[in-house]
């Protein structure tokens, strides 16, 4: 492993549309969703140390979870949390962390990965991402993983990139989210692969793209760079963070920049973004129901995701088809699965309660 190398996971969101599993204060990436004994973001986690020593991971998140993120990952220390006391989206995160690590390493070359997302194909996962550390080290480079689509989804954006011998290819355009006519147009001509999010690159060119594409939001961090890497960080960041505009990394820098550059692979990836993404990784019965639930008794039923989160209550239904039956502690979702895009907005209209 390189000492140079780094990975920053970020963790600061709320996972909306996995309400009401996911809620303000515990939120979906300290859930166990997969139901296999770690939450999404010690998966994460864990595969990152087979990349990088566990001293070089950082925790970039909000504020509210920092007793969380001590109590599921007891191998970091407070000095790798990164606590944004506001939440700006994902430039004034990446820029935060790349002037972090810059006081700290000026040779720094890191990938910021999502807590949340599922990667089946581990294995695939490392060799690409050391392959994306080894060129964003050696090159002025901004490197992303870009997904293999599978089908033609409209739920990801699309990276196009130039054909050619390289496994690492020129990125000609970015795409935002597009309807099924044009992700299907986006498949049959080939050279078209998902955003996953997973960027690699070194300090130094991260920072000067900052500064090219979007110098509001690393002036507004940098007004005194002694503040990073010691003791006075965190009161410091409290200060100025909030002062940075919400934007995406996406909008402020890659589509703009024009030394982009994809690696497409297959790692078995989801963004675990939905609860249908989570109904389309998991196994199912006769009927096509995804039975998440130790009690449950179905009849007439087909296509549903029913999950519980009272392991000794018992579920029973008739006679429905293509739900989303979640039953949490306080609330119980029984939700239309080709409306749960609405998840989302529902959600929001119970803001000042409990519930979120």
């Amino acid at each position: 492993m390189n000492n140079n190398h780094y990975i920053a996971i970020m963790a600061g969101g709320v996972g909306s549309r996995f309400w009401p599993a996911s809620r303000e204060l515990k939120p979906k990436q300290f859930l166990d969703i997969l139901g296999i004994g770690q939450s999404l973001i010690q998966s994460t986690f864990e595969r990152s140390t087979k990349i990088v020593p566990k001293e070089n991971i950082l925790i970039v998140s909000n504020h509210l979870y920092k007793d969380l993120i001590l109590k599921q990952l007891p191998e970091i220390t407070e000095k790798q949390i990164l606590l944004e006391p506001s939440r700006n989206n994902t430039a004034p995160c990446v820029a935060y962390t790349a002037l972090h690590l810059q006081a700290k390493n000026p040779d720094a070359v890191f990938a910021m990965l999502p807590s949340d997302h599922v990667i089946m194909k581990e294995n695939q996962f490392v060799t690409d991402l050391n392959r994306a550390f080894d060129y964003a080290q050696d090159n002025t480079a901004i490197v992303t993983l870009g997904i293999e689509p599978t089908r033609p989804d409209t739920g990801y954006g699309y990276i196009n990139y130039s054909e050619g011998e390289s496994s690492i290819k020129v990125v000609k355009e970015f795409k935002e989210k597009p309807d099924k006519e044009t992700a299907q147009a986006y498949l049959k001509q080939g050279g078209f692969v998902w955003n996953a999010g997973i960027f690699i690159w070194s300090v130094d060119t991260i920072i000067r793209a900052f500064q090219k594409s979007a110098n509001d939001i690393t002036k507004a961090l940098s007004r005194d760079s002694s503040k990073f890497n010691c003791p006075e960080e965190q009161a410091y960041i409290n200060e100025v963070y909030p002062l940075t505009r919400s934007i995406s990394v996406d909008f402020a820098i890659l589509e703009h920049a024009d030394n982009v550059y994809t690696i497409p692979t297959n790692i078995g990836w989801s963004d675990l973004g939905t609860w249908n993404s989570l109904y389309d990784l998991s196994s199912k019965d006769a009927s096509d129901n995804v039975a998440l639930s130790e009690h449950l008794h179905l009849e007439d039923a087909s296509r549903n995701l029913i999950k519980s989160y009272k392991s000794d209550k018992l579920i029973v239904a008739k006679g429905i088809d293509d739900y989303i039956i979640i039953d949490d502690e306080d609330v119980l979702l029984i939700f239309p699965r080709e409306e749960e895009q609405a998840i989302k907005q529902l959600r929001s209209s119970f803001k000042d309660s409990s519930y979120v």
